[in-house]
């Protein structure tokens, strides 16, 4: 894991390099729809470049027992890793261009033929920065992160809170498989299996406290837009990975312009 190197251009190949000169010239690039391109506009924000991290990482290998349930620690730290030096990328590239930080963030993950226990780490979004100058960084001075869409962003500002980064938890759980005996005595039955159901519970709890201790270094008072996937990413179906994300956020001096809702009704047919 590499720690933040603000304006570091270490692994940007040329081309991408010279990409970053053209957005620092005046000619942005943006993922966000027409609809959020407005909105974020409109919120007082203008895009500044599309920023991307990536991190080509071998996913190493440990064995737990068929009926041990627990914690595969070799494997979170390397799905972590990995997550965290894309962003870390995509971050840094958002500082060279003066952002103050990156909306619509997307996390991705990428395999080839070529290797089975490899997988690429992509994080990409659009930096954008504050059109009155108006510093809108983290507490720790980086640019901040945020997977909200151009219109969740805009909603939020509205509420006199601003994101302060992206944060995220991971835990690669290995769940015991059932005995035989045990299997052949619930066949048939409405029961619970109660070694699944708290193999599950743990590595859920694991990953979303794990998100909540990274808000917390943040300063944060909240998380919003919190999502949290199971995937077992070809390991097989005993191992999955439990990932919690969401963007932690903090008050703003600015007041609260929340509109009342407005009753709206659909005209389309059914």
């Amino acid at each position: 894991m590499t720690d933040y190197e603000p304006r570091s251009l270490e692994g940007i190949p040329q081309s991408g390099r010279e990409r970053l000169e053209q957005n620092r010239e005046g000619l942005y690039t943006s993922d966000l729809s027409v609809n959020e391109f407005l909105l974020v506009t409109e919120a007082g924000f203008d895009p500044v470049g599309l920023v991307v991290g990536s991190s080509i990482f071998h996913i190493g290998f440990q064995v737990a027992g068929p009926t041990a349930s627990r914690e595969l620690d070799v494997l979170s730290q390397a799905m972590y890793s990995a997550r965290h030096l894309a962003m870390t990328r995509m971050e840094e590239e958002a500082d060279e261009l003066g952002a103050d930080g990156i909306v619509g963030v997307r996390l991705d993950i990428g395999r080839y033929e070529w290797g089975a226990n490899m997988a690429e780490f992509i994080a990409i979004g659009t930096a954008v920065k504050h059109r009155g100058g108006v510093l809108h960084r983290a507490p720790n001075g980086r640019p901040f992160q945020s997977d909200l869409s151009g219109q969740e962003f805009w909603t939020l500002l509205r509420t006199g809170r601003r994101p302060v980064g992206m944060v995220m938890g991971s835990c690669v759980y290995h769940v015991g498989r059932r005995g035989p005996l045990r299997t052949l005595s619930q066949s048939g039955r409405n029961v619970e299996l109660p070694n699944f159901t708290q193999a599950l519970y743990d590595a859920r709890e694991l990953a979303m406290q794990r998100m909540q201790a990274e808000a917390q270094e943040l300063g944060a008072e909240g998380i919003v837009g919190v999502s949290l996937s199971e995937k077992s990413h070809g390991w097989g179906s005993h191992v999955i990975e439990f990932f919690a994300l969401g963007t932690a956020i903090v008050r703003t001096e600015a007041a609260a312009t929340i509109e009342p809702p407005i009753p709206v009704l659909d005209l389309n047919d059914r």
